[in-house]
């Protein structure tokens, strides 16, 4: 591992920052620690860093513990969410300041300078003043600034939170190509699922100072292990089902009757959660094994790409489908259906539950029929 946090625990005034975090950055890994306000990343950031010390656990770059060292002494390139860049150097004198604590000479400092620039494709503005630059452009002096001195491990802290929507955008696809052309290991700090589903090769989802999750973005977003990766990664319905029977734990949902199994037996909730993602929803006939949902359209939103539909079940619950072609009509009553495979199913307390389809020739044996 070129990062790896072990342990790592932080508190201010007796109150944990983060507990307990464990995770790891492999050689030219792009991974994305995201996550609500509030939930430590800062931490995390200044604890890798060397800005702080941990209350507990450990810090390791390339297998060696850097936990008590300065800031200095660790090859860690940073671009904080807040600009950086010397106001009274040109953009040439700001990526070398970089390298002053190198040994190299005047000339191998400014043909690494070039070469960063040119990697940012800001050579032509190489001594301009920074109030010469957009925001943009500002972000790749600083990401030029980080990579000069060739560190081992890359953090962005919330680099494009300041920038409008399509210079975040256009700025996303620069830094996976600077990351993809260089090959430095990089830990990219956010709030932004778009941003971090984007770049990342694999996501660390942090809730209140923990992590809750670590995975490849897909896989975290179509099988998430618990009930908070589940609402946080990208929209979601929720529906609230009882679960029923002594020896087989079953639900039901949309005609479907469903077999229920926990990790633990003997643990078997009261009621379980499940999530529906609204592109998974649609509107018209369905398979037999599919679940249906009925319903009366109560709002259409034109969100240009795709129109979003509001529809109240018939079980006074709420859900959201978003549909590319022509929407139903406010006031039309609907049949919505999905398949099995998109139902996400956990217990109230977050773990995600197990679940299968209970063959209709076994719904009629007493310990599986509802009440």
């Amino acid at each position: 591992m070129m990062l790896e946090l072990d342990g790592l625990t932080h508190c201010y005034d007796d109150e944990p920052a983060v507990e307990n975090v464990s995770f790891g950055v492999r050689e030219g890994e792009l991974v994305a620690v995201l996550g609500p306000s509030g939930c430590g990343k800062t931490t995390l950031v200044r604890a890798i860093a060397g800005h702080l010390d941990p209350t507990a656990g450990r810090v390791s770059l390339r297998g060696t513990d850097v936990t008590g060292d300065p800031p200095e002494s660790r090859a860690v390139g940073l671009v904080f969410q807040e600009p950086t860049l010397f106001p009274h150097m040109s953009v040439r004198e700001n990526v070398a300041h970089g390298l002053k604590a190198g040994n190299l000479d005047a000339k191998k400092v400014d043909a690494k300078v070039s070469s960063y620039l040119d990697l940012v494709a800001l050579s032509e503005y190489a001594d301009a003043g920074t109030d010469k630059l957009s925001g943009g452009q500002r972000r790749r002096v600083e990401l030029a600034r980080a990579l000069a001195p060739e560190p081992d491990l890359l953090v962005l802290d919330e680099p494009l939170s300041a920038l409008d929507r399509q210079l975040r955008a256009q700025l996303q696809e620069e830094i996976a190509t600077i990351q993809d052309e260089t090959g430095v290991s990089t830990l990219f700090v956010t709030h932004d699922q778009e941003e971090a589903m984007a770049l990342a090769d694999r996501l660390v989802v942090m809730e209140a100072g923990s992590v809750s999750a670590v995975g490849p973005p897909r896989e975290l977003y179509e099988r998430p292990p618990n009930r908070f990766v589940a609402s946080f990664l990208g929209r979601s319905n929720t529906l609230v089902l009882p679960v029923s029977g002594r020896h087989t734990p079953v639900v039901e949902l949309g005609g479907q009757l469903l077999r229920v199994r926990t990790d633990q037996p003997g643990t078997t909730p009261d009621r379980a959660v499940a999530h529906l993602r609204p592109r998974d929803l649609s509107v018209g006939p369905a398979t037999e094994r599919e679940i249906v949902l009925a319903g009366t359209v109560t709002s259409v939103t034109d969100r240009g790409r795709r129109y979003e539909v509001s529809v109240a079940l018939d079980s006074d619950e709420e859900v959201d489908i978003e549909q590319t072609d022509s929407p139903p009509s406010v006031g039309e009553n609907v049949q919505l259906h999905c398949e099995l495979g998109a139902l996400s199913l956990f217990a109230e307390r977050g773990e995600r539950l197990e679940c299968s389809p209970v063959e209709r020739s076994l719904q009629s044996k007493p310990e599986l029929r509802l009440d």
